[in-house]
C-alpha cells in the first residue's frame, strides 16, 4: 500500500474547547480540515507508529466518511491496530471503556455530543488518552501547537473498508478489528449493577421510558433494558440512531426531551423516565411527576450508591464541577469523605479518578459517572437509579423527598443565552470581572453580595493551575450565581447563568424552582446588565 504526503498549511479554528473540537459539519467537510486536525493529533501525541487506537462515533452526518479518512491517516502514520465500532458507531462511555480494557494508546471519538446533527448542523472530534479520558490541558496544548505548524499529512492510498462487517481487515500493515459496539459495555454494566434485581423490579410491574433521542444509546438501551432486564420494546423511545437525530436536538433536558417530559408529567405516566444525548455520556432522570436536576441526581447517587453492587464498600470521595450545585457537598460532609470542586470539563476529574481520590463525579450539564471509566456515562446513571429503586423500594419522588428532608434542597436552574454576539458576551464578562472586588456588600434587586471571585483551580494531584473558569457571585441567605461562557457551541457565544438557592426549612422544600430563584435571577441581571447588553429579555433555554 502506497503512503503519500500531502502538503498542507495551518488552518484557523482548530483549537479544541472543553471537550474536543466542535465546528459546523461543513467546516469539517472542507478540504483538508479534518485531515489537518487528525494529523495534528497524531503529531502532538508523539506519532502513531506501532500504536493501538479505538475509533467510533455517534452516527451523526459525516461520521462514516470521517472514519474512513481517520483510518487512512492512522495507517499512513504507521499505527499497528484500530478497534472500530461496527457501522462506525460507538458511544463515548463505551469508547472510554474499550480504551482501558484493551490497553489502547488512545481513541478518536467522533461526536459533537448534545449538539444537533446534519450537514447544516454540528460535528466534532475529540482525542481520548490511554486512561480513557479526554485529553488533558497539556496534551490539548501540544495538539494545538502541532496544528499551528503543520506542513504535511501522511495518508494511505487505499479503498474504503466495510464498516458493517464484524471481524478483521487490514490497511497495509495496520489491522482493523470491527467489533459489536455494545457487547463490552453491557458486560461492564453487569459487573457494576444488580441487573437481576432491576429485571425483577420490571417483572413486578414497574414501567419505564427511556428516550434515546435517535442517538447512539438506542442500541445500548435496547440491549440492557429490553433484552437483559425484560422491559417492553416500547420502553425505549426513538431507539434508532439517525444522522440528523430525527431533526431533533439530542440534549437530555426538559426542553429538548419535551415528549418524554409530557408523558412523565401526565396522568398515565410510567414509574420512571430517562434520556441520553448524542454520544451517550449525558442523562436526564425523571420520575412520575418529578424532574430531578443533574445536581440533585449526583447528590442522591452519592448518598445511595452503596445499594449498587460495585459500590457497597463506600466512596473514596466525590467531585463536582464548580457551576454544579452544592447538594453533593452536603452528602460528602455527612459521610466524612472529600468533595472536590473542579472547572467545567470532564478532563478535570481524570487526575482525581486515576489517583483514587474520588469514586463519583458529576456536572450540572447532565453528566454523571464514576471510576469505572474516565468519561461521564448516561446509561450508567440510569442503571444506578434503577438499582437504587429496586433495592430501596422507593419511587423517584419519594427518594428525592427523603433526600431533601435530610440534607435540605438546593433549588437550581441554568439559563442559557444562545448565539450571543461574541464581542458583546466577552465584554460583559470582562466588565463584570473588573468589578468583582467592589461587589461584596452591595445590594442588587434587594440581595446583598457577600463574595465575588473568578474561579481558579489548583489540581491536587499534579499541581497544575487553571484560571478564569467562571465568575462566582455569592449572596446572603445561601444564594449563589455563576456566569461563564460555554465552550461547546459552534457559532456566536453561549452565556450561561447558573442560579442556586439552598433551603433547609422542612415546609419550603417542594416549591417551584423558578419561583424560588426569580429574586436571584433579577439580582444577577442587575449586577451584570444581561438584558441591557444582550437585548434579551429572557434566556433561550432554561434547564
Amino acid at each position: 500500500m502506497h503512503i503519500r504526503e500531502i502538503a498542507t498549511a495551518p488552518i484557523s479554528g482548530q483549537r479544541a474547547g472543553t471537550s474536543g473540537l466542535r465546528r459546523k459539519t461543513r467546516a469539517f467537510m472542507a478540504p483538508l480540515f479534518l485531515e489537518n486536525y487528525v494529523q495534528a493529533i497524531v503529531d502532538g501525541t508523539g506519532g502513531a507508529a506501532g500504536k493501538t487506537y479505538v475509533l467510533g462515533g455517534d452516527g451523526r452526518y459525516f461520521n462514516a466518511a470521517a472514519i474512513q479518512i481517520i483510518l487512512r491517516i492512522l495507517a499512513g502514520n504507521g499505527a499497528a491496530r484500530v478497534i472500530l465500532g461496527q457501522g462506525g458507531l460507538l458511544s463515548t462511555p463505551a469508547a472510554s471503556h474499550l480504551i482501558r480494557k484493551t490497553g489502547a494508546d488512545g481513541g478518536f471519538i467522533l461526536s459533537a455530543s448534545h449538539n444537533p446533527g446534519g450537514i447544516e448542523a454540528d460535528f466534532g472530534l475529540k482525542y481520548n488518552m490511554a486512561n480513557g479520558g479526554p485529553a488533558t490541558e497539556g496534551v490539548t496544548a501540544a495538539i494545538v501547537a502541532a496544528s499551528e505548524k503543520i506542513s504535511r499529512i501522511r495518508i494511505a492510498d487505499s479503498a474504503d473498508i466495510t464498516l458493517d462487517a464484524l471481524g478483521e481487515v487490514t490497511l497495509g500493515a495496520m489491522q482493523v478489528r470491527v467489533i459489536d459496539p455494545v457487547d463490552d459495555y453491557l458486560a461492564l454494566m453487569e459487573e457494576l449493577f444488580d441487573l437481576d434485581a432491576i429485571a425483577a423490579l420490571i417483572a413486578g410491574g414497574f414501567t419505564l421510558r427511556f428516550d434515546a433521542m435517535h442517538a447512539i444509546t438506542g442500541p445500548y438501551a435496547r440491549a440492557l433494558l429490553v433484552d437483559r432486564c425484560g422491559a417492553s420494546p416500547e420502553s425505549v423511545m426513538n431507539a434508532t440512531p439517525l444522522p440528523d437525530f430525527g431533526g431533533g436536538h439530542p440534549d437530555p433536558n426538559p426542553i429538548w426531551a419535551a415528549d418524554l417530559m409530557g408523558l412523565m408529567m401526565g396522568p398515565d405516566a410510567p414509574d420512571f423516565g430517562a434520556a441520553s444525548d448524542g454520544d451517550g455520556d449525558r442523562n436526564m432522570i425523571v420520575g412520575r411527576g418529578c424532574y430531578v436536576t443533574p445536581s440533585d441526581s449526583l447528590a442522591l447517587i452519592a448518598d445511595r450508591a452503596h445499594l449498587a453492587k460495585a459500590y457497597r464498600v463506600g466512596l473514596a470521595g466525590v467531585a463536582r464541577s464548580m457551576p454544579t450545585s452544592g447538594a453533593v457537598d452536603r452528602v460528602a460532609a455527612a459521610k466524612g469523605i472529600a468533595c472536590h470542586e473542579t472547572p467545567t470539563g470532564w478532563k478535570y476529574f481524570g487526575n482525581l479518578l486515576d489517583a483514587g481520590q474520588i469514586t463519583l463525579c458529576g456536572e450540572e450539564s447532565a453528566g454523571t459517572g464514576s471510576d469505572h471509566i474516565r468519561e461521564k456515562d448516561g446509561l450508567w446513571a440510569v442503571l444506578m437509579w434503577l438499582n437504587i429503586i429496586a433495592v430501596s423500594g422507593q419511587s423517584v419522588a419519594d427518594l428525592m423527598a427523603a433526600h431533601w428532608q435530610r440534607y435540605g434542597r438546593n433549588y437550581y436552574t441554568r439559563h442559557d443565552y444562545e448565539d450571543v454576539d461574541s464581542a458583546v458576551a466577552d465584554q460583559l464578562m470582562a466588565d463584570l470581572r473588573a468589578r468583582l472586588d467592589s461587589l461584596p456588600g452591595q445590594r442588587f434587586a434587594g440581595l446583598r453580595v457577600t463574595q465575588a471571585d473568578d474561579f481558579a483551580y489548583a489540581d491536587p494531584v499534579d499541581g497544575s493551575l487553571s484560571t478564569g473558569q467562571g465568575l462566582r457571585l455569592c449572596f446572603a441567605d445561601g444564594a449563589r450565581a455563576v456566569l461563564r461562557l460555554s465552550g461547546t457551541g459552534t457559532s456566536g457565544a453561549t452565556l450561561r447563568i447558573y442560579l442556586e438557592q439552598l433551603v433547609t426549612a422542612p415546609g419550603d422544600l417542594h416549591h417551584d424552582a423558578g419561583d424560588v430563584l426569580a429574586p436571584l435571577a433579577a439580582a444577577v441581571d442587575a449586577v451584570a446588565g444581561i438584558t441591557a447588553r444582550t437585548g434579551r429579555s429572557a434566556p433561550d433555554v432554561r434547564t
